[in-house]
């Protein structure tokens, strides 16, 4: 049966008047459908291979136009991203851990700025209320492009001194404004300098494109990103230590799982084998984490419990290595000379934070602490008593409170401060900007132009603040003991600061 294609009806109502069909052809019309479908599926290879394949193809190719520089390679090396968080001393807690995880994954560290405080926030891991991985990773994106706009942008490495990681071969490491200028093309001579005559729009293009991609809001994109998406509700990474997969001790109890509406289960999975060869995230150039902050809490770590690798020495001695990470010289020499300098005697530290989150509901407390300790030094028979104190607390509301009673007691009691207008810190700031230490050990092919770049269109128009650094070096130098606020990770980092005796250690030189 043949149908003339190009026929024209000039009245519809021709249709309607057409006679009826007979049932004989509607049958014949089913014999031949069946027949062409037999034929098709006979001499047709359908198989589920060739749909999927047709469809990833399609999928990959409209990420690599939406992503063209995910086909980087940088030549087979592999990174690790994360997302710090909260005030400066867990970011350096995370820090630690990122160094760590990057080191067991064989993954070249992206080292992050250091995030203004309490600009990014994690939530609760005891409470199982925290921020998403992917959440998390795009508040620190968007934070970070503010840092960069504003001309504040300080690495953890201007800061922190990880010369000797890198040198030993324990770590490999980039900046993080170097690998996107490389891996994104983003780029940061637009993002820094306001003054270009560039569209807006096609700066803020950019970095949406490149936030999006390394946020993971797209999802893992095949040898490209793979985000973690597990947290401190559902994970405790560990290593080596022969528990993967099973149920971790810390779990949510039967009222908060009823008063939150959840239902989470906590696994202790090893972390080489979930991320490392021959794991789905092992072909991505790029491995990013949310949080990688970890604490104890009810016999088990909140998130990461890698305390020792008996099976690895090169992770056992890097675990040795990270439990203590000095400041970069600049800071050290600074510290050590306001003690030398202008102290000039045996003294106490008193770190005393009183303002900030829980230890405001505690100054009783606090200053208890600091109150016996001070009767013990008087018993002695040391007058007057030297105190450095550090503390979030202004000299305006030291009325009607200890801190006042000690200021006025100028007879018993020396008091010693630092400020951020202090000629020394301010000093120390210039030197720590133009040291540029986290841009002075890229080892990634075509770093070199990038780094020239950020150093020209991203050097930072605002001294760093160093205040926090330079008391704690100071409090690592108290030789008649140390008062530390109860719970405060500040009062953390002094105690290893002084266990690992940084003041005694001689004088570092700078670059």
């Amino acid at each position: 049966m043949f149908f003339n294609l190009n026929r024209t009806v000039a009245n519809p109502k021709q249709w309607i008047k057409r006679k009826r069909r007979s049932p004989l052809f509607f049958l014949s019309i089913s014999l031949i459908s069946l027949l062409f479908l037999f034929f098709f599926l006979t001499h047709t290879p359908i198989t589920n291979y060739s749909i999927f394949s047709a469809s990833s193809k399609a999928e990959n190719t409209a990420l690599s136009q939406k992503y063209p520089h995910c086909e980087a390679r940088f030549h087979g090396e592999k990174f690790l991203w994360y997302a710090p968080h909260s005030g400066f001393s867990n970011q350096l807690s995370e820090f630690k851990n990122a160094i760590l995880m990057a080191s067991i994954l064989n993954r070249t560290l992206i080292v992050p700025p250091i995030l203004d405080h309490h600009a990014v926030a994690l939530g609760s891991c005891p409470k199982f209320r925290v921020q998403s991985p992917k959440e998390i990773r795009v508040s620190v994106w968007d934070h970070i492009v503010e840092l960069l706009r504003s001309r504040r942008y300080v690495s953890m490495a201007d800061i922190i001194d990880i010369s000797s990681l890198l040198s030993s071969s324990l770590v490999r490491a980039v900046d993080f404004r170097v690998f996107v200028s490389l891996w994104c093309g983003l780029n940061l001579d637009l993002v820094c300098s306001n003054g270009l005559n560039v569209p807006s729009s096609l700066v803020a293009d950019s970095l949406k494109q490149c936030g999006s991609l390394l946020s993971g809001i797209d999802g893992n994109i095949d040898r490209c990103l793979f985000a973690v998406d597990e947290d401190c509700r559902t994970t405790v990474w560990t290593y080596q230590n022969g528990v993967d997969g099973t149920l971790d001790s810390f779990q949510p109890d039967e009222q908060l799982k009823k008063k939150k509406k959840f239902s989470y289960v906590r696994r202790r999975r090893d972390v080489y084998k979930a991320l490392g060869p021959g794991s789905g995230a092992e072909s991505a150039t790029v491995l990013a984490f949310g949080s990688l902050f970890t604490s104890p809490y009810k016999g088990s770590e909140l998130y990461i419990d890698i305390q020792k690798a008996p099976g690895d020495p090169r992770i056992e001695s890097l675990i040795n290595k990270i439990e203590f990470l000095p400041f970069v010289p600049e800071i050290i020499n600074s510290g050590k000379q306001f003690a030398a300098q202008t102290i000039k005697a045996p003294f106490l530290c008193a770190q005393l934070r009183l303002l900030d989150g829980q230890f405001k509901n505690h100054w009783k407390a606090t200053f208890l602490s600091l109150r016996q300790k001070l009767e013990l030094l008087r018993q002695a028979g040391s007058r007057p008593i030297h105190i450095f104190v550090m503390t979030d607390l202004p000299r305006g509301n030291w009325t009607g409170n200890y801190l006042g009673d000690l200021a006025r007691d100028s007879a018993n009691f020396k008091l010693y401060f630092l400020s951020e207008e202090d000629l020394l810190v301010m000093n120390m700031a210039k030197k720590l900007a133009l040291a540029r230490r986290g841009l002075r050990f890229e080892s990634v092919p075509g770093s070199l132009d990038a780094v020239a770049k950020v150093e020209k269109h991203c050097s930072p128009d605002i001294l760093p603040d160093v205040l926090l650094y330079m008391e704690e070096t100071v409090c690592s130098c108290a030789s008649l003991g140390f008062v530390g606020t109860a719970g405060s990770t500040i009062a953390q980092s002094i105690e290893v600061m002084r266990k690992f005796g940084l003041c005694s250690s001689p004088t570092q030189t700078a670059f």
